[in-house]
């Protein structure tokens, strides 16, 4: 009988969806466990092997549960709101849905390959209608939510209201916008509808506000940071800027507190729980606020060494600063407006990670310090960043190192105030060593002393006080695309106002184009049905607007961020029971929070925090009973591939005379075609250069360069230069050798390419271990090994390939040892007539091998340690066929042990031994520690030192026992002929040693 694995794979993948056999109940006496994986972003290029490594680690935990018996949710869903598909409509004119359609049933398709254990019953995608009615239903409950300190929750805005209507807002200790005005009960109550609407809209939980954001004028909307590499947009590397646009935000720096405790209480690694904390980035200090002068204004700075105010010698505000265009003189208006201009191109990240480039422009205007009253020049500078802290500082550069640099490269003075310190070359930021100088009232104190003193004086002059400050900013919740949830919002004279919950969902409108429009509206200002009907409460013709009962809708959609920000809530809902509510009350109490989840790295400060931030926010309005989504967390590491490159060669021909060298003369770089030499070849300079002469004298398309080059001006020899180029890795065999006629139809620009080859007319290519993408020309096809190796094969060398956390290099040649492994194992239960496993009673050696094996996987599994567990199964098969085992006693639970990592296959051995339901209902088999005890011991007879022969004893047998069955034994008789020995040596448990 043969292991057919593509017959028995599509097999059980049939049985498994046909019977629904991963299905979870909401409903068990078996305790409940969660397992989830980040739901994948349905893009058009479908799955690479590197993209299963975390599912299938997920799925092998998810059946182990199963089998240790826990009623086990594993769903999987789509992510499938995507910046890709709305390119793929701007480009083609094809709906996002369309394209997202069929991206998803590849996706379907090729995880149904690999045989993942997902309750597909349970799937969730983002872009569908009926869920995104609840992303916007979640949108309304932070719209009529505030933040109370005093409470330290989000309550209903109800509350605040009833608050105002009696008390007025002067002892309303909230999280709200700045430079609130205050009023009182009977000034709020006597205020029009629409100015109790704009005060409501500086305390709600989300709210509209002009802010800086990360403007992609050629994708047409705002990015989240996270959307930002390097300056430029992580999809199409276009040009990003800062600019003023007025967008919803969502208030998560009121939780910034919570979200940094919250981390203490979960099962995450360091360094994702450190990238969170520096992302919050918590730190104590003062705010101070000084005066400018010949203005009305102040600035108000945050500083975490208000012991130094005296150091302080000049001010730099963030260009973006509101107050830069009211106190600039006339004299520095077209440096600062050049200036302004030059920083709108660079990102904010960028602009925090360049640490070298030091620029900055003075504004003519001056502060006055809060003590000593002397002026204080300010700056601009793109060290400083409007949205962190209040977008101001106040330089002390002699405790800076960046005021230090600026300082010196301004010529501003650096005023020391610390004892016995020199700062000619550097500033001094050892705050534990400071004693402070030169300051007044500060003058001998450390740093932690004259820290509290400086407050103390602020707050006595009011000028400052003591306060917490956090990096993390309040949250952009808006997008200038087509392709995102809509808001549930109209506007009444500029006024935001939701649509109520009973007419949700508000869906996508048709549009003409998926571009924004002429006048730079979103993408949804080209819908001509787009307006609230508020007396028939649906969606009307934008003609039909009268701003009586009929009113504009918001143009803008929600970000990436919002659906996945509470969908694995959804997932612990019932399909039929999701009409009426996101998940019901008796869901979210059973499954509560997800147990395991699996995902990358990169997710830290983005869908994590988010995540983290709406269920605080769901617990706090008593919609949820969990504060925290996901209990434990592992990233998975990345599978990257093998990348081929060839070398294009590039030579120029240079001048023997520079005189020769004038504008007139021809160019000595002459470059007519794509030229490739082997890799092997290129190794060697001295042979590039013979081949490549011997190339143009013989190539007709160089009789130019020919004619230029027997002109006698240039030197014999060219200059050699070489470019590595992505070649495709389909085209490249196991042995590095390029398919150059594949190369050559690739891609038009290569039709004519050129290739020096070895002398046995193989061209071969170099290769580098880069990350897996489809921009390396690098992909391999998860369904391309599954049809060639099986399933089964994928998933164990995954796993084999290294520890789940970490990044290993794909290998397609490496698979075949853990295919070989398969065959080995069904050779164990088959032979040419069929199943050989018997009813035989399993002997010691079986059962050794079987409960080492129980022992060493399940360890192995709670560790996530998959890739020693295959080790560990190709050791106990090799055992196994070597003892020649047979016994159903013990290969029937190998199988279990097994069935997590290789389903496909154990199931059609399970299946084969007489059993009729899957194995994934079997459980796990128990470690008995009593077949790892050794009840004897081979002993080493020997003579004279000279080992003769072996003889197993009980190990708890007597020395004097020992001897005596040694002395009669038969074969000591033999070699003693009937001599007396001397004396017998016995070491019981080691040796028997007959002297004499």
């Amino acid at each position: 009988m043969t292991y057919n694995f593509n017959e028995i794979e599509a097999k059980w993948q049939k049985y498994w969806a046909e019977n629904q056999t991963f299905k979870a109940e909401n409903a068990s006496d078996k305790p409940k466990y969660y397992v989830l994986d980040m739901f994948p972003y349905p893009s058009g290029a479908g799955l690479h092997v590197g993209h299963p490594l975390g599912y299938i680690a997920s799925d092998i935990y998810a059946r182990y549960k199963r089998h240790k018996g826990f009623n086990v949710l594993h769903p999987q869903g789509y992510d499938s709101f995507g910046l890709p598909a709305e390119q793929y409509a701007i480009q083609t004119g094809q709906h996002p849905a369309i394209t997202t359609e069929t991206n998803i049933a590849t996706y379907r398709k090729q995880l149904d390959k690999i045989g993942f254990s997902f309750d597909w019953s349970r799937e969730v995608r983002t872009s569908n209608p009926e869920y995104y009615k609840w992303t916007q239903w979640i949108f309304i409950q932070l719209f009529e939510s505030w933040y109370n300190n005093d409470t330290n929750k989000a309550e209903n805005i109800d509350t605040l209201i009833a608050k105002f209507s009696s008390e007025g807002n002067t002892n309303i200790n909230a999280v709200c916008d700045d430079n609130i005005i205050s009023f009182t009960a009977d000034e709020w109550n006597n205020f029009s509808s629409e100015k109790q609407q704009e005060i409501l809209l500086q305390y709600r939980l989300t709210y509209l506000a002009e802010t800086e954001v990360n403007w992609c004028p050629a994708l047409g909307t705002v990015l989240a940071n996270d959307e930002i590499v390097n300056g430029v947009s992580e999809r199409g590397g276009h040009p990003v800027i800062r600019k003023k646009m007025t967008q919803w935000s969502m208030r998560i720096s009121a939780y910034a507190e919570r979200l940094l405790q919250g981390l203490d209480t979960i099962d995450w690694t360091d360094s994702l729980k450190e990238s969170q904390r520096n992302w919050i980035g918590k730190s104590v200090g003062a705010s101070v606020i000084f005066n400018v002068e010949n203005h009305d204004e102040t600035i108000e700075v945050f500083t975490t060494r208000p012991d130094t105010i005296f150091g302080v010698s000049f001010m730099t505000l963030a260009p973006e600063h509101e107050l830069v265009t009211k106190i600039t003189t006339p004299e520095q208006k077209a440096d600062i407006d050049a200036y302004i201009q030059a920083t709108a191109k660079r990102s904010e990240r960028d602009r925090m990670a360049d640490v070298k480039t030091i620029s900055g422009v003075f504004t003519g205007a001056y502060a006055e310090h809060p003590f000593t009253k002397e002026p204080i020049p300010i700056w601009i500078g793109d060290y400083v960043l409007a949205g962190y802290g209040t977008g101001a500082v106040m330089a002390v550069p002699c405790g800076d190192q960046r005021d230090y640099d600026f300082a010196k490269h301004f010529n501003i003075d650096i005023p020391n105030i610390f004892e016995g310190v020199d700062i000619s070359q550097e500033a001094f930021a050892d705050k534990d060593n400071t004693i402070i100088a030169n300051s007044d009232f500060l003058n001998g104190m450390n740093y932690k002393k004259a820290t509290k003193r400086a407050i103390f004086e602020l707050e006595q002059i009011g000028q400052g006080e003591g306060k917490t400050n956090y990096r993390l900013r309040d949250a952009v919740f808006s997008r200038q695309r087509y392709w995102g949830e809509p808001f549930p919002v109209y506007y009444v004279n500029g006024m935001p106002q939701m649509i109520e919950q009973k007419h949700l969902p508000i869906t996508l409108p048709d549009v003409e184009k998926y571009l924004p429009t002429e006048s730079g509206e979103p993408p949804l200002g080209r819908a001509d049905v787009w307006a609230w009907d508020t007396q028939s409460n649906q969606v009307v013709s934008n003609d039909k607007i009268d701003d009586k009962t009929v009113f504009p809708l918001e143009l803008n959609t929600m970000p990436g961020w919002a659906g996945s920000s509470w969908y694995f809530f959804r997932y612990m809902e019932e399909q039929a029971n999701r009409g009426n509510t996101f998940a019901s009350e008796e869901a979210l109490q059973y499954w509560e929070n997800v147990d395991l989840y699996i995902g990358g790295s990169e997710h830290a400060t983005g869908h994590l925090l988010y995540a983290r931030f709406w269920t605080k926010f769901l617990k706090d309005r008593n919609f949820v009973g969990v504060d925290e989504p996901f209990k434990k967390l592992i990233n998975q590491g990345m599978i990257l591939g093998t990348s081929a490159f060839v070398k294009q060669l590039n030579f120029v021909f240079e001048y023997k005379n520079e005189s020769d060298l004038t504008e007139d003369t021809p160019t000595a770089s002459i470059y007519f075609k794509h030229i490739y030499m082997s890799d092997d070849l290129s190794k060697d300079l001295s042979k590039v250069e013979d081949l490549l002469s011997n190339l143009i004298k013989n190539d007709r398309d160089y009789e130019s360069l020919i004619e230029l080059l027997e002109s006698g001006k240039f030197k014999e020899r060219p200059n050699i230069f070489f470019y590595d180029k992505h070649a495709d890795v389909s085209f490249v065999n196991a042995s590095d050798e390029l398919d150059t006629e594949a190369f050559k139809n690739w891609r038009p620009e290569f039709k004519d390419a050129v290739f020096i080859t070895e002398e046995d007319g193989t061209f071969k290519v170099n290769r580098e271990v880069e990350k897996m993408s489809k921009s390396k020309y690098n992909v391999v096809n998860p369904d391309n090994i599954c049809e060639q190796y099986g399933a089964d094969s994928l998933r164990l060398y995954e796993m084999f390939l290294g520890p789940l956390e970490q990044a290993k290099p794909w290998n397609t040649a490496g698979i075949t040892g853990v295919h070989g492994f398969l065959k080995k194992l069904w050779k164990l239960y088959n032979d040419d007539n069929g199943s050989k496993v018997n009813q035989a009673e399993p002997t010691k050696d079986n059962l050794k091998t079987l409960h080492k094996t129980i022992k060493k996987v399940e360890e192995d599994i709670e560790n996530f340690s998959f890739n020693t567990s295959v080790s560990t199964f190709m050791i106990a098969v090799n055992e196994l066929t070597t003892q020649k085992c047979t016994s159903k006693a013990v290969l029937e639970p190998l199988l279990v042990l097994l069935s997590p990592y290789a389903p496909h296959i154990t199931e059609e051995l399970w299946s084969q031994l007489g059993n009729t339901q899957s194995i994934a209902t079997a459980p796990f088999p128990k470690f008995e520690e009593k077949h790892l005890v050794e009840s004897s011991k081979n002993y080493p007879i020997s003579f004279n030192g000279k080992m003769r022969f072996t003889l197993e004893l009980p190990l708890d047998m007597s020395k004097d026992d020992i001897e005596k069955t040694v002395m009669a034994h038969e074969k000591t008789q033999e070699q003693l002929q009937g001599r007396t020995p001397k004396k017998v040596i016995v070491v019981p448990g080691k040796i028997v040693n007959i002297v004499g």
